[in-house]
């Protein structure tokens, strides 16, 4: 694959609007992808809450940037300590079969080839022995897909766990130690690997062994990257923005995550909706949003529209229709994760 060199500099906003600019507009005929770093950040999914997500004291004090991605899944903490990887690839496929394991394999491959044992496993994480090196998530996008993730070499396990709202210190030991037994370093896995050696060993089997060159974007498309930035992922309304009130609220972990559902009704009528959650959709569910619009509150007028619109899962990743469904009738899960 060619790379992308990304902008100069650790900005979240600018990294998180690049990784969305290029799904959008660089159409590249062939894969590419992209290393880079992100300073001290919270990046969170496409459609969680970020009032729930982050503990607002702790990043305002530690000047913690806050930036809302495209893709789905949950809350993740960005320092110097982790390694992003993004790969754009055209695609073909009907959306019911893509999965994570087919744009993982080089990366896979790659920390295999320096000696660390990795797999791929659950919904979107690599694992060591056990325990989670890295997060995935992806987004598909008018014949392209966006796989980003994270490699953990060395993150700041304390601050990771501060920032992701947790404000009482009576949990915070207890979190961080949660944290530290179910994730694992690169850097303590294999001691004499460099945070250089790391990305050099990424970067020779992505462009197949230095055959593939750079795809250099020009003068006019950074700017388009810069003005994105600026004008969406910079912004308060798109990383924070403001949650309509709503008349019914229910959320529940599912295998495939943790998804919700906001109403707002009038006569037992659905006027506005919204589901938020960690669920890794490939499509942005929005997308079909003016399907419910006017339809009973009902679980089986939901899954009508549902099974009509969602039929390849696309929108909610592997959260069934019918789990989605029953959320109308199902008591609320308040079971949160760090990782």
């Amino acid at each position: 694959m060619r790379y992308i060199s990304y902008f100069d500099g650790n900005d979240a906003p600018t990294n998180i609007a690049t990784d969305a600019w290029l799904l959008s507009n660089l159409h590249a005929d062939e894969p590419v992808f992209a290393l880079w770093q992100n300073k001290n950040a919270v990046i969170i999914g496409r459609n969680q809450d970020t009032y729930e997500e982050i503990n607002q004291d702790f990043v305002d004090e530690k000047d913690i940037q806050v930036v809302r991605r495209v893709t789905g899944g949950g809350a993740v903490y960005h320092d110097m300590g982790n390694i992003c990887f993004s790969l754009f690839v055209p695609v073909t496929s009907e959306t019911g079969d893509i999965n994570f394991g087919t744009f993982i394999k080089p990366v896979l491959k790659a920390l295999q080839d320096m000696g660390i044992d990795a797999e791929l496993t659950g919904r979107n994480d690599i694992v060591v022995d056990g325990k989670k090196i890295s997060g995935n998530a992806q987004r598909m996008e008018r014949g392209y897909v966006l796989h980003h993730g994270t490699l953990m070499y060395d993150v700041d396990i304390d601050t990771m766990v501060r920032s992701l709202n947790v404000s009482d210190d009576k949990f915070i030991s207890k979190a961080a130690k949660s944290v530290r037994s179910r994730v694992a370093m690169i850097h303590d896995i294999k001691p004499d690997l460099s945070y250089d050696d790391l990305v050099a060993g990424l970067m020779d089997e992505l462009t197949n062994h230095g055959e593939d060159g750079e795809y250099v974007l020009t003068d006019e498309q950074r700017q388009s990257i810069l003005d994105l930035r600026d004008n969406q992922f910079a912004t308060w309304d798109w990383t924070f923005g403001e949650s309509p009130a709503s008349d019914f609220h229910n959320e529940q972990r599912f295998d495939g995550g943790t998804l919700g559902i906001s109403v707002q009704l009038e006569n037992g009528v659905i006027k506005g909706i919204d589901f938020n959650g960690d669920f890794l959709g490939l499509e942005e569910w929005r997308d079909i949003e003016d399907k419910f619009i006017g339809i009973p509150f009902k679980s089986d007028a939901l899954l009508e529209v549902l099974n009509e619109n969602n039929p390849n899962q696309q929108y909610f990743g592997t959260v069934t229709n019918e789990e989605i469904a029953g959320l109308v009738n199902v008591e609320k899960d308040d079971n949160k994760d760090f990782v």
